[in-house]
């Protein structure tokens, strides 16, 4: 991450390198995005919730170490709303409201991180929590942010997964269709096996519920 992140007001000529995070670091984002996919594909349902309270713990604390590493609030992020996710029920939208914070963290610290998963992230909470009153849910800003994910990464398993489940949900199921092929096609992620695995297991299941409507 080599791009610069410039202060501004009193510090408006003051630009510091965006924070790298150290091996141990990458090693503690590797054991929480392991952990996170062992919860979500292969846990049965009813443990997941738990699971995921005890992984948020721990990328909190990732954050409170390394506050300025961008990656570390993705993980926050993710981590919180699958767990909302897990839980349902009103109980859940606090948990929403947090993950939305941390991936709005991680956007302004680098948008770039982890190639703009903070923007794919973003984008499927506003297109899957309920909208006013309830909760921010808003269709129009989910398709805004997954397009700009979709432009830091167009060829990502996540970036094009996430869209075209976004495109099927606005009742356009061929484009939902070929953004979804183009996903299951993904170039595979060194490290992430597990996490690849689930998701084209969600990606078929996806296209079969498209082709059977």
């Amino acid at each position: 991450m080599n791009k610069l992140l410039c202060a501004f007001g009193l510090f408006l000529t003051l630009c510091i390198p965006a924070w790298a995070l150290d091996a141990g670091g990458s090693q503690r984002l590797a054991d929480i995005q392991k952990r996170w996919a062992e919860i979500q594909y292969q846990l049965p349902e009813k443990q997941r919730a738990a699971e995921f309270e005890k992984l948020a713990a721990q990328s909190g604390a990732f954050t409170r170490s390394a506050p300025q590493a961008a990656e570390a609030w993705i993980w926050h992020g993710i981590v919180t709303s699958s767990w909302a996710g897990a839980e349902g029920g009103l109980g859940a939208l606090g948990k929403v409201k947090e993950a939305r914070a941390a991936l709005e963290k991680a956007i302004q610290l680098d948008p770039q991180a982890l190639q703009g998963s903070a923007y794919t992230s973003l984008g499927a909470l506003y297109d899957r929590v309920p909208g006013w009153p309830v909760s921010f849910g808003d269709e129009d800003k989910a398709d805004q942010l997954l397009r700009k994910a979709l432009e830091i990464n167009p060829a990502g398993i996540d970036s094009l997964y996430f869209w075209g489940d976004h495109l099927n949900r606005q009742g356009h199921p061929e484009q939902a269709r070929e953004a979804l092929l183009k996903a299951k096609a993904a170039a595979p992620r060194p490290g992430r096996e597990l996490a690849d695995q689930g998701r084209r297991q969600e990606i078929d299941a996806l296209l079969q519920e498209i082709q059977t409507h």
